[in-house]
């Protein structure tokens, strides 16, 4: 019997030293065991990832990320950032809207330096100025029609021949834009003849329409317009002064 006891206590003693064995084995990060219940290795896609374009510093002052080379916020309005300021405060100014009725302001006639030789009005330059605060743009040609009785409602359009080219004309506020109308010239003395055989006509003033602002009543600066066979010669509205 005390040889079972023994025997007994002796197993018990050998199966808790095994359970401790076993149970210290399990904690220990080595072997199959311990390498599958130990922490895992950092994932080979978890080191420093590469920077993107939104998390790329923009340096002191920038106000806002950078787009293609262009900044923006503080430092595109130029409020507030100590960065170099977008370039477009400064270029001139492009895709003007048309100019409209109200934006302008057509001057008297003037008689041309070069005109046909006669003793009529020849031909006169005319300027349209942008009186806004805003630029516009100004491309055509003008229509032309003479006041009846000073009249611009009782006009007599005139038959208009077309020279040059059409080409936009932005006007910046207070420039000016160009044109030239060369009549049939009035010959002779006194009331003056028509080579035509037509009789000469006389306007104390002209109705001139700009393209898209509208229709303008103009006298000459010095006389009127006199012209034969109710036809005119008109240029594209030019930012050059035509002689």
């Amino acid at each position: 019997m005390r040889y079972t006891a023994t025997v007994r206590r002796g197993t018990v003693v050998l199966v808790a030293a095994a359970a401790a064995t076993a149970l210290v084995t399990g904690c220990t990060p080595t072997g199959e065991d311990g390498a599958a219940t130990g922490p895992s290795a950092p994932p080979a896609a978890s080191g420093p990832a590469k920077p993107t374009a939104s998390a790329t510093p923009t340096g002191p002052g920038s106000g806002g990320a950078t787009s293609g080379g262009a900044t923006s916020g503080g430092t595109a309005s130029g409020g507030g950032g100590k960065g170099t300021p977008s370039p477009s405060g400064s270029a001139p100014a492009t895709g003007a809207k048309p100019c409209a009725s109200g934006a302008v302001k057509v001057s008297e006639g003037h008689q041309a330096d070069v005109r046909p030789p006669g003793t009529g009005t020849g031909a006169a330059v005319v300027s349209v100025t942008n009186t806004s605060s805003q630029p516009c743009a100004l491309t055509g040609f003008p229509t032309v029609a003479g006041a009846g009785n000073g009249s611009p409602d009782k006009n007599r359009p005139l038959t208009v021949t077309r020279g040059g080219t059409a080409v936009p004309v932005t006007l910046a506020p207070g420039a000016r834009a160009w044109t030239k109308l060369t009549f049939v010239q009035v010959q002779g003395e006194a009331d003056g003849y028509c080579v035509s055989g037509a009789t000469p006509s006389s306007f104390p003033t002209l109705v001139l329409g700009v393209p898209g602002a509208g229709a303008h009543q103009i006298a000459m600066d010095d006389g009127v317009f006199a012209e034969c066979d109710d036809k005119v010669t008109v240029t594209a509205f030019s930012a050059t002064k035509p002689s």
